[in-house]
């Protein structure tokens, strides 16, 4: 039997309200503030008593059936902690959806992307990623975890409040020797953007700024050094495309979010020792050897083949 729990980060739009009439029997967490997209589902997922939970955002529309695939799936795979379904778009429901596509992948340099979606190019879903696969990072739009899994590994970092949580939850499953995996059998349709907007300065902002926490919490000292002096240019280079385009709003956004990272490390350094401290993989397979911004903007890739 399946436990339904909102967790309502202090909305006021009536939603609450609206449910409690609609749906007496869910269980809602009426938060008093807004702990954001992290801590929101820290605090719900300690509260569950399932052996799964199902992180599911409010823009994204189920299908019938789409739970079984993905309970079967980790039943049958001890080693996974957690799996996505395959997401496509809700307004073009024949395109990948950014926000996990048919897996998640990283690159050599940190940057993200999926199976069906590099930058901003989201590929026509014909079939070409129904295999179920080992994937880097599964997404939070909609993502079955084992709960002690999620309690044990941390679960979110809180410090992220919202956007790549799950692929920094996700690289500490990987460097502790658990997998994770999608399973395109189950469909799922996503808004996306739904809460900000793809160019949002502050979607930038935390996608930059947290996208360098993940990578300064999770690397080995071998490979941190040579990539943060890499993206110390690569992510000032992004900067001035936006001048360049006359978007000062996301250059600003990028330039904040370098200098909050800087100052934000001292208090990570402990998140970091005890990352390393239990990491025992030498290598995660999953992980992209080559850099999808430079087969992207250079070779002009669009796809990822046996990926």
């Amino acid at each position: 039997m399946a436990q339904v729990i909102v967790a309502d980060n202090a909305s006021s739009d009536g939603s609450v309200e609206y449910l409690k009439e609609s749906w007496p029997d869910v269980e809602i967490y009426s938060f008093q503030k807004n702990y954001g997209f992290a801590e929101g589902y820290n605090i719900a997922i300690k509260r569950a008593s399932t052996e799964f939970v199902l992180i599911l955002n409010s823009d994204v529309e189920v299908t019938d059936g789409f739970l079984e695939p993905l309970v079967k799936y980790m039943d049958t795979n001890s080693k996974v902690a957690a799996c996505q379904p395959k997401i496509l778009q809700l307004t073009d429901r024949s395109r990948f959806e950014k926000a996990g596509a048919a897996g998640g992948l990283i690159d050599v340099l940190g940057y993200p992307f999926c199976r069906g979606r590099i930058m901003d190019y989201t590929e026509t879903d014909f079939g070409q990623y129904d295999t179920e696969k080992y994937v880097f990072w599964a997404s939070g739009a909609c993502m079955l975890v084992r709960r002690n899994d999620f309690i044990d590994y941390g679960g979110f970092d809180a410090d992220f409040f919202a956007h790549q949580e799950e692929i920094d939850l996700c690289f500490r499953f990987n460097a502790r020797g658990r997998k994770v995996g999608v399973v395109p059998s189950s469909v799922v349709y996503h808004l996306g953007g739904g809460t900000l907007s793809y160019d949002n300065p502050q979607k930038t902002y935390l996608n930059f700024r947290n996208n360098l926490l993940m990578l300064y919490k999770n690397l080995k000292p071998k490979h941190l050094i040579p990539i943060a002096i890499i993206r110390f240019f690569m992510d000032y280079l992004a900067a001035l495309v936006f001048l360049f385009k006359g978007d000062y709003a996301n250059a600003g956004a990028v330039r904040r979010a370098r200098w909050d990272f800087i100052k934000m490390k001292s208090r990570f350094k402990a998140k970091r020792k005890a990352n390393l401290e239990v990491s025992i993989a030498k290598s995660i397979p999953s992980a992209y050897k080559g850099s999808i911004v430079f087969e992207y903007f250079i070779l002009h890739r669009r796809t990822i083949k046996g990926v």
